[in-house]
């Protein structure tokens, strides 16, 4: 590998050795003497580390970082990177053929943008029959062009970024943040340009309980929550925000039946059926948090219930 690659790579891993083995994998494949690059993989405090699995690629680094949370894992392997061009991918994902390519090249070509996002899709555990919450997840759960083009951030499961940018903007925040959103956000606010990069495609696996997306959203309506406070004017907001999710369904049925990422009327009745059990879901979450707000519990426990 060149001494001076062109895009560091930044993984970061809890208690995913086999999904971590699988990403490595999609990534190694892609290796091009013209387009060199590293990989860093950061532990987050792992019951064991992922020595086997970043082994078993050439190439592979492996870091620690001992503070909690996905943002400190990725502000530590930027720190250790050595590529002028950061991209952060999540141990759960899988890159598709011409993922490195496609943001090394678009980047070269696009000065002026400082930061990207790629596509993000559901990996299937059947593709030819998807189950209700695979349904819903694939029109609703990674709306990647959605974050770019109207929010200003980018998704950090398939995110690239100049260093220099990143040095400037500043760090990722702390298990306690949207680290994602903040830092995006705050990148967009500095006048810096993001753009969204379809050709950049990366597949994760979906939610296999409806559990699994109540603690997912747990801890997203928490982090909403924990910027109205108890000012009792943000608090009736609030509450009025909970019954239009609560009403909601219809209206994203329009979603479901315009989306090309579901088929058939099988998987888009799967979809709106799972979609009206996640807005009541909400609204009902919402609604607790106005009257017992334990938002500090949740947003300290990313991926805490698997160490």
């Amino acid at each position: 590998m060149s001494s001076h690659p062109r895009l560091s790579i930044v993984i970061p891993h809890l208690n995913e050795p086999d999904s971590l083995q699988r990403c490595l994998a999609a990534l190694n494949a892609q290796r091009n003497p013209n387009i060199p690059f590293e990989i860093i993989v950061v532990d987050n405090g792992s019951r064991i580390p992922p020595r086997a699995a970043c082994a078993a690629v050439p190439g592979v680094r492996l870091e620690r970082e001992s503070i909690p949370g996905p943002g400190p894992a990725r502000n530590r392997g930027a720190a250790v990177a050595n590529a002028d061009l950061l991209a952060f991918i999540d141990a759960d994902c899988v890159a598709a053929p011409g993922w490195v390519q496609s943001i090394v090249a678009f980047m070269d070509s696009q000065p002026d943008i400082a930061f990207l996002g790629g596509d993000i899709g559901i990996l299937p555990t059947r593709p030819e029959r998807l189950t209700a919450i695979e349904a819903y997840e694939c029109v609703f759960s990674y709306r990647a062009k959605l974050y770019v083009e109207r929010y200003g951030f980018a998704a950090t499961g398939n995110m690239a970024v100049r260093a220099d940018v990143f040095r400037a903007v500043g760090p990722f925040g702390g298990i306690a943040t949207m680290e994602d959103t903040e830092w995006g956000q705050r990148a967009s606010g500095r006048g810096l340009r993001i753009a969204y990069l379809p050709e950049a495609k990366v597949l994760t696996p979906s939610c296999k309980s409806f559990a699994e997306l109540k603690r997912r959203w747990d801890r997203h309506i928490s982090h909403e929550f924990g910027k109205v406070g108890r000012h009792p004017a943000r608090v009736l907001s609030w509450l009025a925000e909970s019954t239009l999710v609560a009403a909601s369904p219809p209206i994203g049925l329009v979603s479901i039946l315009r989306s090309n990422r579901v088929a058939g009327l099988r998987e888009r009745c799967l979809a709106f059926a799972c979609l009206t059990r996640v807005r009541l879901y909400r609204a009902r979450r919402m609604l607790s948090l106005a009257f017992h707000n334990n938002t500090a519990v949740v947003v300290g426990s990313w991926n805490r219930e698997k160490s």
